[in-house]
């Protein structure tokens, strides 16, 4: 199967079994059993790790506000179908797309790893272990970076479902923006750690997703507190 891109820097490919060790009989975050994904997070191996996480996080998020779209498709509420249905479009692509980020994440971080590993014997093996180091960090930055645009996908079509939303699912539309207000936050460490190892021209690129992260977190946080708000009122 041919490697999936997304954007112009992001690409998601088919995990070989020896990239992360999800377990013994698949390779993607989508065909793991929840047992098997919390064994091999909890074990000492490379990947999974905190950027499948985030990833997770977003997933998790998006698919509450699939669901609660999905309980706000009664007779009463059919002023609200175009954009209900719009909704649930939306979420359930961004659910897609940040479970193939996890992935990614994994095969980034091992992308990394390997380049560490490459010979420097040589002054022309020097070089060429330099550049696949920088390759391979702003690949691991990039995928926390597409985190970071689910997370703010997510938030947004949250806060829409909010005032429309089925109010006996209210409190999924709160659990959904603080799953992606975690994948944010946990995108930024991710990034952080990886630009900082970049020299400061090649790690320019990412200060407007790091900034953005704390426009989500805010975001994120007054539409928790507005669940808050409208479940105790």
């Amino acid at each position: 199967m041919a490697d999936r891109v997304i954007g112009a820097s992001i690409e998601f490919p088919v995990l070989p079994r020896e990239a992360t060790r999800m377990t013994q009989d698949t390779t993607t975050f989508g065909d793991s059993t929840l047992a098997g994904y919390l064994g091999e997070l909890a074990a000492k191996v490379p990947a999974p790790g905190g950027g499948a996480v985030a990833a997770l996080h977003a997933a998790q998020g998006a698919a509450l506000v699939a669901m609660v779209a999905r309980y706000t498709t009664r007779a009463k509420d059919a002023d609200n179908r175009p954009v209900i249905d719009r909704i649930i479009e939306a979420a359930d692509a961004a659910r897609a797309r940040s479970l193939a980020l996890a992935d990614a994440d994994a095969a980034a971080f091992t992308g990394v790893g390997n380049a560490y590993k490459l010979p420097k014997e040589t002054e022309a093996e020097q070089a060429a272990r330099a550049e696949a180091i920088t390759a391979a960090l702003l690949q691991a930055a990039r995928v926390p970076a597409a985190v970071v645009a689910e997370a703010d996908e997510i938030v947004s079509l949250a806060t829409e479902l909010l005032p429309i939303g089925n109010p006996n699912v209210v409190t999924d539309i709160g659990a959904a923006a603080d799953c992606a207000r975690s994948a944010a936050a946990s995108s930024q460490l991710n990034i952080a750690i990886n630009v900082a190892s970049l020299d400061g021209a090649a790690g320019a690129e990412f200060a407007p997703v790091l900034k953005q992260i704390e426009e989500i977190m805010a975001r994120a946080d007054a539409l928790h507190d507005d669940v808050v708000a409208a479940i105790t009122r």
